[in-house]
């Protein structure tokens, strides 16, 4: 679930880049645009391929009409052509004649071994250019010129002039090949200066970014106004939310300061009260029910200030080192607890860092240290494993441990499992309310040792 978790959060960040989408976007648009280019600048290309072969064909349907002669009204055609193509049995360029009804009156060398079964319409249309196939389905272009008057003399002949595709194909299918090539190459320089724009685009952004990792990290108080003028608003809006909460940190932290005093004199003095009528043998049992309830108010009164003094912080995100605090604690532990002789195993990094403020940190391993502490044999292990977004702080001992249907109940504020130990069992609800205020997860389970288990998972 953990692993998941981090996963999710991990592609949110990602998919969460304006640059990136931007590009993802910009580069669609682009891969569609040349997806529309591809089909128009083929269609132009065959286009003009087919124009030029209309030409050269009607050119050499020019040179039959020159070549041709009218006798006694008859059509002659001379032995040997001005144009050596149709007299070559290996040239592709083939001529034919035909008459008002379609019947064949000539046809080159170079086409006697064609069989082409085509019939021109003779219907006054000038000129035709188009495609047609033979027998063994070869595709050739054609070209069909009507011819009304010869050298001064009434005809009427059909003058059609043939040559194979395929030439032409592999030109145009060469042609679709580099302009695939070229249209790719310029899809990715494309691309890149996409890329490379949006990277100058959004370097404000990155310092702004810079900025509030700045403030996040307490380095800076304030954005400055070097910004383009479109996210001062936005700085702007920043600072004031920053001067903001500071102000009111500081009057939450004065009114939690005059609160604490007020109520400590009341209850000094209820104390006192309480010790002295403990003091008169008919009034015993009352003073004891009374200390109870003061001291129970104290102890109340104390989560409550805690708990509210160590919210996390809106803006300011503070990094601190968790070595220096275990050892500190684990000194002061270890004189507590001296009669125990309690070992303890820290597989902590000297450099490992929790983003966590220092009072808030202090108090979540303050109090299961001292759970541990209090409740193991001789032993305590405390491991802190780095995660790509967080960390896992674990705590263990190898005390009698808590039942599984009791562990929900352990972490309930109030809630004790020792009644043998004094206090009033908010320990274990503070840490769950600094975690909750961290985003992050205290989970408990069976320790190795025989213990329990206690699981922090952190976010940074």
């Amino acid at each position: 679930m953990s692993r998941s978790r981090a996963y999710l959060r991990r592609l949110r960040a990602r998919l969460g880049s304006l640059r990136l989408r931007l590009m993802l976007g910009t580069a669609v648009l682009a891969v569609l645009f040349m997806l529309v280019l591809l089909p128009v600048l083929q269609g132009v290309f065959n286009q003009a391929l087919e124009q030029t072969v209309e030409k050269r064909l009607a050119s050499d349907a020019t040179a039959l009409i020159s070549a041709a002669r009218i006798h006694d009204g008859q059509l002659r055609m001379p032995e040997k052509m001005p144009d050596e193509e149709f007299d070559n049995l290996d040239s592709h360029l083939l001529g034919f004649i035909y008459d008002r009804d379609g019947q064949l009156l000539w046809r080159s060398r170079s086409s006697e071994d064609e069989a082409i079964g085509y019939r021109p319409r003779y219907d006054g249309r000038g000129h035709e250019f188009a495609r047609v196939r033979d027998e063994h389905g070869e595709e050739f272009f054609l070209y069909d010129i009507e011819v009304d008057l010869l050298r001064g003399n009434a005809a009427a002949f059909s003058i059609v002039t043939m040559q194979p595709t395929r030439e032409y194909q592999k030109l145009f299918d060469g042609f679709v090949w580099r302009l695939k090539l070229w249209l790719g190459i310029a899809l990715l320089a494309l691309l890149g200066l996409l890329w490379f724009g949006l990277t100058w685009g959004f370097r404000s952004l990155r310092g702004l970014s810079d900025e509030l990792d700045g403030v996040e990290a307490g380095t800076r108080q304030h954005l400055s106004d070097q910004h383009p003028r479109e996210l001062l608003r936005l700085t702007g809006s920043l600072n004031r939310l920053l001067d903001s909460e500071r102000r009111q940190r500081e009057r939450y932290r004065d009114s939690l300061e005059d609160l604490a005093h007020s109520l400590k004199t009341p209850l000094s003095v209820l104390q006192g009260l309480g010790e002295t009528l403990a003091g008169q043998p008919a009034n015993r049992d009352q003073a004891q029910l009374m200390q109870a309830q003061i001291e129970r108010m104290s102890q109340q009164i104390g989560y409550q200030l805690q708990r509210a003094s160590l919210r996390r912080s809106g803006l300011v995100r503070h990094r601190e080192a968790v070595w220096p605090l275990l050892d500190g604690l684990c000194l002061s532990l270890d004189k507590v607890y001296r009669d125990k002789r309690v070992q303890v195993d820290l597989q902590v990094a000297e450099h490992s860092q929790i983003s966590m403020e220092r009072g808030a940190l202090m108090e979540l391993l303050g109090n299961l240290l001292e759970n541990a502490y209090r409740l193991c044999l001789h032993r305590v292990h405390v491991s802190l494993e780095e995660l790509p977004d967080g960390c896992r702080l674990t705590i263990e001992d190898d005390g009698p441990g808590v039942p599984a249907d009791q562990r929900a109940r352990v972490l309930r504020r109030g809630e004790r499992l020792d009644a043998q130990n004094p206090g009033q069992g908010i320990g274990l609800a503070v840490v769950q309310d600094i975690i909750d205020s961290y985003d992050g997860e205290l989970s408990l389970e069976d320790s190795p040792l025989g213990g329990a288990c206690f699981r922090v998972r952190l976010y940074d």
